[in-house]
């Protein structure tokens, strides 16, 4: 069974991946590549060449599951740079969901609070 609230790291496999690939392609690409380990505190984010669709790789403890998702309109905001694996925070992988861009320029930071006084 899949919880979603043990997952802690977001990675996301930037440039193109064949989705053609299953589990034990993905996880190749996974341990081989890029040289992590597949854990379940993990959500490991796979895009094609077509940015309306994308696969998700988890390993539940006794197995792995995986998810496929294809938008009825709009794309991801993918990002295409290089063959790198990047690590997204919780706030990142939603805007990613969303169809935004993952670093956005204009995104309020949080801060420490002010005195008003």
């Amino acid at each position: 069974m899949m919880d979603a609230s043990q997952i802690s790291k977001y990675y996301v496999a930037c440039g193109y991946t064949d989705l053609r690939r299953g589990i034990d392609g993905l996880a190749a690409i996974v341990t081989q590549q890029f040289g992590k380990e597949l854990r379940e505190d993990s959500l490991f984010l796979f895009c094609g060449r077509r940015t309306d669709r994308i696969k998700a790789l988890y390993y539940s403890g006794d197995g792995y599951v995986l998810l496929y998702k294809r938008l009825n309109n709009g794309a991801f905001q993918w990002p295409r740079t290089a063959a790198e694996l990047r690590q997204l925070d919780a706030r990142s992988f939603r805007w990613l969901m969303e169809g935004l861009q993952i670093e956005q320029a204009k995104a309020i930071q949080k801060r420490k609070a002010k005195d008003l006084f």
